[in-house]
């Protein structure tokens, strides 16, 4: 395997791990109040989208379908970290893998910039 199909597979194996961890997290809110429902379920969604929307990307068959794939990636990780901060700033909610995917998120939306921008980059020059 390349050194390129490499990355690219350990990249979708991260992706995916945070949308498990986003999962996990959901699977542990409380179900006795209505906003932190509604935060989880808009959490669930978005976070679960990173991973899926990264997988079209790795299969893209042009760059311009890349990027836009790419692109989709970065609005969803940053809507995950919305909903992480409203969840933790204000509802309350303290743990662990609340914490790793307000980290994993903050990380994810700047390679999924980076990628994004350099593949603009070079199709330009």
């Amino acid at each position: 395997m390349a050194d390129y199909e490499k990355r690219k597979e350990a990249f979708r194996k991260r992706t995916k791990a945070y949308a498990s961890a986003t999962i996990r997290l959901y699977c542990s809110l409380p179900n006795n109040r209505a906003e932190v429902q509604v935060l989880g379920k808009q959490l669930l969604r978005s976070g679960t989208s990173v991973a899926a929307n990264y997988r079209e990307a790795s299969r893209a068959r042009t760059d311009a379908e890349f990027t836009s794939k790419v692109d989709q990636c970065t609005q969803e990780a940053d809507e995950s970290m919305l909903w992480l901060e409203l969840l933790r700033d204000d509802c309350g909610i303290r743990s662990d893998v609340l914490d790793q995917l307000v980290a994993e998120s903050d990380e994810l939306i700047a390679i999924f910039v980076s990628m994004s921008r350099k593949v603009k980059a070079r199709n330009k020059g």
